[in-house]
């Protein structure tokens, strides 16, 4: 038989369990019908609270800005942000510094 690879971690050991398909390797189960939608990571705060794109946020530690000698200071708003995936999770421009990239940590949402 040819069964499908894990649409999970694409292991080719795969079996049939009644109408499921199962994965050992991860223990992913599904059906052949279903079609994996990837979900992109989500981006708290400080505070927890879920960021999204568009959101205004404020810093809430003094930054050491890198190549630079000035200090992005506390309670500086950035508005509209633009959430992307790496280490640096917000892109961002900022009044006075020009484009930013920030990490979700160090910032709340307004």
């Amino acid at each position: 038989m040819n069964l499908p690879n894990c649409p999970m971690c694409q292991s080719t050991y795969t079996y049939e369990d009644g109408n499921l398909f199962v994965c050992p390797e991860c223990g992913h189960e599904w059906t052949g019908e279903e079609e994996i939608v990837e979900e992109s990571p989500v981006v708290k705060d400080a505070n927890g609270n879920v960021l999204s794109d568009g959101d205004s946020v404020s810093v809430i530690k003094d930054l050491k800005v890198k190549g630079s000698s000035s200090t992005l200071k506390v309670g500086t708003k950035v508005k509209n942000i633009r959430l992307v995936e790496g280490d640096h999770n917000i892109d961002c421009k900022i009044d006075g510094f020009g484009a930013m990239k920030l990490k979700s940590e160090f910032v709340k949402k307004i």
